[in-house]
């Protein structure tokens, strides 16, 4: 049990290490838990066992590491908002070019013809018989 633990561990606090350096690092705080609950319950049974804890050491360390940096990134990192005038401008600009190519479209009228319910004759027509039980 301590050796899957151990491994679980590892495979989170490395994948929160990863990515709490991309530009997405709240993520980061999932696996970082996850892998802080394993390394815990691992050290729970290296005690019981009276086996070496470097590797949950380890696991505990990058843990560590990770949510420092993510904390960090999500504390001083500032999300700035470009111009968007110049997005506005293609809004428009596009919308312009949308209205132009519908305005040269030649639509022609389709003639549609009325069926008069008075002309169709019930009687001459063949149906199909179901048996609904």
């Amino acid at each position: 049990m301590k050796k899957l633990f151990v491994a679980l561990g590892i495979i989170a606090s490395v994948l929160a290490l990863i990515l709490s350096v991309l530009p997405l690092s709240n993520l980061a705080f999932f696996p970082a838990i996850a892998a802080f609950i394993f390394a815990l319950i691992a050290f729970y049974f290296s005690n019981k066992e009276n086996s070496s804890k470097k590797t949950i050491q380890l696991i505990f360390l990058l843990t560590i590491i990770a949510m420092s940096i993510s904390t960090y990134k999500s504390l001083y990192n500032t999300v700035e908002v470009g111009n968007t005038e110049e997005l506005q401008e293609r809004e428009k600009q596009s919308e312009e070019n949308a209205i132009e190519e519908l305005e040269d479209l030649d639509i022609e009228e389709i003639d549609l013809e009325v069926i008069d319910v008075e002309e169709i004759n019930v009687d001459e027509a063949d149906f199909e018989e179901v048996d609904i039980e």
